[in-house]
């Protein structure tokens, strides 16, 4: 059985849906032989990254950036699992209020770096979530467990 390993910084209602949309695209019953975990990023270890197969990362654009939360799974882990999980897929999601470009910056620089391999567009938007929002994040946490299903 693969594994689909969801971490993310979803500390307010709106974040938490967005979240909930990825999980239950990747819980979808048409996709089998995936197990999902959902980790948020102050509890995600070195053990998790390893022990996924594919990521889906989730955060909030704070003051131009990732979520503190994220980069501080980002510190823990990446020294660790670079090379081990160099090629793994993945995707993320960010929400921001007035602007994601840092985000998006550090998100590419940060995966970059760890050799993964972006497998499905990612969700980047502002303001509040609209039911076309909820759908894409339901599609990129399907089509990041079909990928390994």
């Amino acid at each position: 059985m693969s594994t689909l390993l969801i971490v993310h910084h979803s500390p307010t209602p709106l974040l938490t849906s967005i979240n909930d949309s990825v999980i239950k695209g990747a819980r979808n019953d048409a996709i089998t032989g995936v197990e999902v975990r959902v980790l948020s990023a102050l509890e995600a270890t070195v053990e998790d990254v390893l022990a996924a197969d594919a990521y889906v990362l989730g955060t909030a654009t704070n003051f131009g950036y990732i979520s503190g939360a994220l980069k501080h799974f980002f510190d823990i882990t990446f020294n660790a699992v670079r090379e081990e999980t160099e090629k793994r897929p993945f995707s993320y999601w960010i929400h921001g209020g007035y602007d994601t470009t840092g985000a998006e910056r550090a998100m590419e620089s940060i995966t970059t770096g760890l050799g993964w391999k972006l497998a499905a567009e990612p969700l980047i938007f502002l303001g509040e979530v609209l039911p076309e929002h909820a759908d894409k994040a339901e599609e990129l946490g399907g089509t990041i467990a079909a990928l390994i299903s």
